[in-house]
């Protein structure tokens, strides 16, 4: 100790003498007085050295703080004292102290060595200056951060064997309770259960968080919390719900009974040792899952589809998450995929619903993928769903109507737990209140005011349940609506086009049986959907887009060709269309072929009708028409038109265009020609 002593000069004792205590944890600070004792204790050692107690100064702010912890505000302060040169001497039980990680350790080195400032433990006083002396204070640095890892891999390996054993003892969520002799059962609090039990009932109903939270805030339902640390350690909180807590219910394994280690895991960016900043690791990443743990509130493959939902409804088109069903006219909102690129495609509103895939264009600047008519493709997906639901003969009537009852019953439940927890409060607090001796004021003051709070709390609870008493019960349906509503696969289509189905509807029901839909454009007039049901099967569906050019429309010269051949045969332009329509033909914008379209084909090839041909025409194929046989005999159309009606005149009618053809025979135009002289005659 005398060589010691002996590096401590006089320009040392005229700065002070730092004291610096620090336990890792807050549990070393309950447990560990000796330890801390110990620590405190450096103050005499100072004094011992020559220091008086104006001159010492203890720093103790870190107690429950990590040596690695980067906000240790006591060894903050430290190391602005030294490189003030304000510090002749650090006293710290042993380096672990002073710091665990060598960055802390050898800034504060080189600090005091800069400064002249001393370093000292329980065995001895260090100069930093000394050669010798810094190479000591080095290792133990070193050793210090290397002891620390060492405890962290044994600490971890003994709970990775307790994990294997059986004999882990994980935190448990509010709800499920550990007894002294190690079992686990589900809270004995009725409330506790029964409100645990509604987040999930809810879920199921509603389907996202959100929803739940409103719903839960709208009803007045409070959630339990049993706090593990704080200042109501122990205690069971009612709070009012949140969206976190909503997420962690759902998410939390041991609702489902299964005991899960591996969840989390340390932040990439976390410095080593720094407590918090956890992530969540993937369920395929989990260490350890054993299922029929714990009591269950709810089911394994309950609890999985919960996790798919969450999945789907997070808003992300990079995980091809579906996204939750909204407000929004577009049916395939988070269901469509493109055919192309394999990312999940976008919505555009303006000027009518249609569904584009942007992917390529915003990371390579590529030509955009897809940009297709929403409508053709949700009414072809949207008949295959019904489809789908046809030979299901689903029957979900009784199901949904016990469901709503169900749901009605335990809010009502709820309700009336409230109000009974919040009465047990009221007495409690009265009991309290009259138990105190009147002369303590400051306590009966107290008292008084929890009391009061208490019946204010009654009374805000029997408020709720008055407000959910006045709402109407679900209703119940008669005998007939009952019968039109059995058969769902076939009442459903005419829901759907009664309109009485908001959108957001509309897409909770595909998605029932609808996992993705991958549209890919072949052909300019066609798009080839595959809709991929959550069985796994596809169902294949072709969909024709309107488009712009008639010369884009697939088979279109085979069109042309065939309509310039059914014209030719004297076929009207209306026939030719009705035609072309039944052979499979269409247009650009059309799901056949227009007259009008028949007409600009004709007009295109310079093709007159069969009809417009013979109003010109004397002879058609070898025989005279009325025009010219009036003309060979030097009369009036309407003269050989009345002698044909007649029958004097032999003719035929073309098959199709109905106009008359008369023989060019020269007996029968002599004939007529005499006929009309004798005619002539007479007049005269």
């Amino acid at each position: 100790m005398t060589a010691s002593a002996d590096k401590i000069a006089a320009r040392h004792r005229e700065r002070r003498a730092y004291v610096y205590v620090r336990q890792s944890s807050p549990k070393q600070v309950r447990a560990n007085l000796a330890g801390q004792a110990n620590q405190y204790a450096l103050v005499e050692r100072a004094r011992a050295l020559g220091w008086p107690p104006e001159r010492i100064q203890l720093i103790d702010d870190d107690l429950g703080q990590s040596g690695q912890d980067g906000q240790r505000p006591g060894f903050q302060e430290l190391v602005g004292a030294v490189s003030l040169g304000r510090v002749g001497l650090i006293l710290a039980y042993e380096a672990s102290r002073l710091a665990r990680s060598n960055a802390d350790w050898y800034t504060l080195l080189d600090l005091a060595t800069s400064q002249g400032a001393l370093i000292a433990d329980a065995e001895g006083v260090y100069d930093p200056r000394d050669y010798n002396d810094r190479l000591l204070l080095g290792l133990r640095g070193m050793l210090s951060e290397a002891e620390l890892r060492l405890l962290r891999l044994r600490m971890d390996a003994g709970r990775l064997r307790q994990v294997a054993d059986g004999t882990y003892r994980q935190h448990l969520p509010t709800g499920l309770v550990r007894l002294p002799d190690g079992r686990v059962v589900q809270d004995p609090d009725q409330q506790v259960h029964r409100a645990i039990a509604l987040v999930f009932a809810r879920f199921v109903a509603l389907g996202t968080c959100q929803r739940v939270l409103r719903a839960l805030r709208d009803e007045a339902i409070l959630l339990p919390r049993r706090q593990r640390a704080g200042l109501h350690a122990g205690q069971l909180l009612w709070r009012r719900p949140s969206e976190h807590a909503i997420y962690e219910i759902l998410h939390n394994p041991a609702y489902a009974g299964a005991f899960v280690y591996g969840r989390h895991a340390p932040h990439p960016d976390r410095r080593p040792g720094q407590r918090g900043r956890l992530v969540n690791r993937p369920f395929e990443e989990w260490t350890v899952i054993r299922q029929d743990v714990y009591p269950a509130y709810i089911t394994w493959e309950q609890y999985m589809a919960n996790r798919q939902r969450l999945a789907d409804n997070r808003s992300s088109f990079a995980e091809r998450a579906r996204g939750a069903p909204r407000q929004g006219v577009a049916l395939l909102t988070g269901l469509v995929v493109c055919g192309r690129c394999g990312r999940q495609m976008g919505v555009a509103y303006k000027p009518r619903v249609r569904y584009v895939c942007k992917a390529l264009t915003h990371t390579y600047a590529a030509r955009m993928c897809l940009h297709l008519d929403g409508a053709g493709i949700e009414a072809a997906v949207v008949q295959a769903f019904f489809a789908a639901l046809a030979p299901a003969e689903l029957d979900l009537l009784d199901d949904v109507l016990a469901a709503q009852a169900t749901g009605h019953a335990q809010l009502a439940q709820q309700h009336a737990d409230q109000i009974a927890r919040a009465e047990y409060e009221a007495r409690l607090a009265q009991k309290q209140y009259q138990a105190v001796d009147p002369d303590n004021r400051l306590v009966a003051a107290e008292l008084e005011r929890r009391w009061e709070l208490a019946l204010r709390a009654v009374a805000e609870a029997r408020e709720a349940a008055a407000c959910f008493a006045a709402t109407p019960p679900v209703p119940a349906l008669d005998a007939a609506s009952r019968e039109q509503l059995r058969d769902l696969g076939r009442s459903l289509p005419a829901v759907w086009a009664s309109g009485r189905l908001r959108p957001e509807q509309q897409k909770a029901l595909l998605r029932t049986l609808i996992r993705r839909v991958v549209l890919t454009r072949p052909v300019p007039d066609q798009i080839a959907v595959k809709v991929v049901w959550v069985s796994g099967a596809v169902t294949p569906v072709t969909v024709r887009p309107p488009i712009h050019r008639e010369r884009d429309v697939a088979g279109y010269d085979r069109m042309v060709a065939r309509a310039l051949a059914l014209s030719a045969e004297g076929h009207p332009d209306s026939a030719v269309a009705r035609l072309l329509t039944a052979e499979g033909f269409h247009s650009a914008r059309c799901a056949g072929v227009s007259e009008k379209q028949v007409l600009k084909i004709r007009q295109a090839a310079g093709r007159r009708t069969v009809l417009a041909q013979f109003r010109g025409q004397e002879q058609f194929d070898g025989r005279l028409t009325i025009l010219g046989l009036a003309r060979r005999l030097g009369v009036e159309r309407t003269w050989v038109d009345r002698r044909v009606g007649r029958g004097l005149i032999p003719a035929e009618r073309h098959p199709l265009t109905g106009n008359y053809l008369i023989a060019d025979d020269p007996v029968l135009i002599e004939q007529l020609a005499a006929t009309l002289r004798r005619t002539r005659n007479v007049s005269s």
